[in-house]
């Protein structure tokens, strides 16, 4: 059984409402509640439709699902839904032999990232589920990430990782590769990005308004503090970095619509793994390929492209051709 976050948030939603005595839900009534669980979760949430809730009510029902044991009651027109048992709730349901695989599966997933003090447990909860559930031991590695536990600053992934879980205000003290010195400020610390090996802090630090970033490799140290926490309002990092690549957002960058011709030998490679979301492709017979991408011109798109020398042309705008070719020269 594998779930997304939003069919979780329908299926305890209908849990709580065919489990409830004082009310008498209708199919109407349940896809009210499931759309309003969902706006609160995610303002943005178009919410389901009718035909999504009986595909929901029936996974429920199956033995894939909880084998949930639903009553449907006439009431005139209308059927009144609600468990035979109002007792039974899916949260009470022990977990089968099935489900134990795709958590084992999960767990050795997690255990690949080292140098992540919060994960160490899992390897006390793997041996915990084979003897509960049976489930079957993998006797060799079948997958691997690109990562680096010798990583300078890898030491503070897990403490940030707990502060923003827990939501614990940080003093942290930083040396940037600009300064001389290094600085100490105030963060409320809210998301943790890997970009071209190396990990990014992003919060609200008490120097500034806007979204403070930091890197892990340039931290010198932090500790917790005893303040209140300022929690995150404003951006929601699901979609917060569409719009460019890499991780920086220049305070006052604008869409562009970029056109990059690559050379027959590089065509490969950018077709089957594209420079950004927004790519489009356009054959160019034995030229290579043309593209066009949508983003934020920000200095990991002119690293990202100064990376492919002589294999693109920048077709348009003509100031990031020239800003490229100046910096090209000027190494």
């Amino acid at each position: 059984m594998s779930l997304n976050k939003n069919a979780l948030i329908r299926y305890h939603t209908l849990d709580k409402c065919f489990r409830n005595p004082g009310r008498k839900y209708y199919i109407d009534n349940l896809l009210e509640e499931c759309n309003k669980a969902l706006y609160e979760h995610n303002p943005s949430s178009d919410g389901i439709k009718r035909r999504q809730l009986f595909v929901d009510i029936a996974f429920m029902e199956s033995k894939e699902g909880w084998s949930i044991p639903l009553e449907k009651i006439p009431d005139g027109k209308k059927k009144i839904y609600r468990y035979e048992d109002m007792s039974f709730s899916i949260n009470n349901s022990p977990i089968n032999e099935f489900d134990a695989e795709q958590i084992k599966s999960a767990l050795l997933v997690l255990s690949r990232f080292k140098g992540m003090p919060q994960f160490k447990w899992v390897e006390e909860i793997i041996p915990k589920l084979e003897q509960a559930f049976g489930a079957k031991d993998t006797e060799k590695e079948i997958i691997s990430f690109d990562s680096n536990q010798y990583l300078k600053g890898i030491e503070y992934l897990g403490v940030l990782f707990n502060a923003i879980l827990y939501k614990k205000v940080l003093e942290v003290e930083y040396k940037s590769f600009k300064s001389e010195k290094p600085n100490i400020s105030i963060i409320h610390p809210y998301y943790l990005k890997q970009y071209n090996n190396r990990w990014f802090l992003f919060g609200k630090s008490s120097l500034f308004e806007t979204l403070s970033v930091r890197a892990l490799d340039r931290i010198i140290s932090l500790k917790e503090v005893d303040e209140k926490y300022i929690k995150n309002t404003k951006y929601d990092f699901a979609e917060y970095f569409d719009d460019v690549i890499g991780i920086t957002i220049p305070k006052d960058g604008v869409l562009e619509l970029i056109e990059l011709q690559f050379s027959l030998k590089q065509s490969p490679y950018i077709l089957t793994k594209p420079i950004h979301g927004s790519q489009k492709n356009k054959l160019l017979n034995n030229n290579g390929v043309a593209i066009t991408i949508e983003v934020i011109p920000n200095y990991e798109l002119k690293s990202l492209l100064l990376s492919f020398g002589r294999e693109v042309k920048i077709i348009s705008p003509n100031w990031l051709r020239d800003e490229i070719r100046e910096m090209a020269y000027s190494y």
